[in-house]
């Protein structure tokens, strides 16, 4: 079984083509993993591809959807960040962006996200590293335990 970040890492530097289309062949890609056969936002659909590549999404929601999979799978959230984890940001009015913590940092992430840009922003154009902070997420979803860490639910 490939690692999930070993996955996210070989998709950094894809882009949307054009830009801001929320399209393009790997977008379509990511999409299509979620059920989605049009251009749309693509975080969660990166997100679950790559899960999906790396075996593990069966603990997933099939959605595109973040704040979907946040609600429906409480039994993967974890208290605090560790590598490999699914952060989610939640914005109001049911928007929400996620990704994959590569590394912790003190008291922030290092993240590989898609639709994102060197903003951070939530509909950006790119598959980037990004550097955020724990107090900003709503939460973590680990796909399995990390060595020595129980499972817990989040803020």
């Amino acid at each position: 079984m490939t690692d999930v970040l070993e996955v996210a890492r070989s998709q950094l530097g894809v882009e949307e083509v054009p830009r801001g289309s929320n399209d393009g062949k790997q977008v379509r890609q990511y999409l299509a993993a979620v059920g989605i056969g049009f251009p749309a936002s693509w975080c969660m659909a990166f997100v679950y591809w790559c899960a999906g590549q790396a075996g593990v999404a069966g603990a997933l929601v099939k959605t595109g959807g973040v704040l979907r999979q946040w609600n429906e799978r409480p039994q993967l959230r974890a208290a605090t960040p560790a590598p490999g984890d699914i952060f989610i940001l939640d914005y109001g009015k049911g928007l929400g962006h996620t990704g994959f913590v590569e590394a912790v940092d003190g008291d922030s992430i290092v993240t590989i996200e898609g639709n994102t840009n060197a903003d951070g922003s939530r509909e950006g154009y790119a598959v980037c590293r990004r550097r955020r902070s724990i107090s900003k997420c709503k939460g973590f979803l680990r796909l399995k335990p990390a060595a020595g860490a129980a499972l817990s639910g989040a803020k």
